[in-house]
């Protein structure tokens, strides 16, 4: 699929995310979503330009939290934990320091600029996060928890080969647990249209 479709159901997508949504909903839903993983490493992101704030849900976490860090470009993600100290990373990124130790995540809350029911995902076009799904679910079970607002949702986004889908998507409007493509069309509603 073209990047020049793809590109343009983020600049969508992106741009309903400006509208925000309920933060108090989206952090009971992902608190929620997360208590069945107590005890396990999770990882979390520092939110920048507008996206969805895990943070909250981060704190009470009772378990190892940790970060990511863009080692380089066409890179897995590295990810160190969180001990409260950060320091500015590319892309405009925060991550934990070097000296920090580097975990290997179990549950990861993943940053989306769109999504649909399917559980297809629009990163920022770096594929940073498919590279690293790939690699930590080729060695065990990983759950990838996207987290958005609802108004970030996308009728339907074009599959690639190399795409890591998401085992959960928590919304500021509750719980969407991914349905097959071919049942995605009966309970859409109004969506993002490309």
């Amino acid at each position: 699929m073209g990047a020049g479709v793809k590109g343009g159901l983020r600049q969508a997508a992106l741009s309903a995310r400006a509208q925000g949504g309920d933060d108090a909903a989206l952090t009971r839903h992902l608190i929620a979503a997360l208590a069945p993983h107590r005890g396990k490493v999770l990882a979390g992101y520092w939110p920048m330009r507008g996206e969805a704030d895990p943070r909250p849900a981060m704190a009470a976490h009772e378990g190892p939290v940790c970060l990511p860090v863009v080692t380089g470009p066409a890179r897995p993600l590295e990810f160190r934990a969180y001990d409260g100290r950060l320091e500015p990373g590319r892309f405009g990124t925060s991550h934990p320091p070097a000296d920090s130790p580097v975990l290997v995540p179990e549950v990861l809350i993943v940053p989306l600029a769109g999504f649909d029911r399917a559980g297809h995902r629009l990163g920022y076009g770096g594929g940073f996060y498919d590279r690293t799904l790939a690699g930590l679910r080729a060695q065990r079970p990983v759950a990838a928890i996207g987290l958005a607002y609802a108004v970030q949702e996308i009728r339907a986004i074009p599959a690639e080969a190399t795409d890591q889908p998401l085992d959960l998507i928590i919304t500021d409007r509750g719980v969407i647990m991914p349905q097959p493509e071919k049942t995605q069309g009966a309970n859409m509603g109004t969506k993002l249209q490309p």
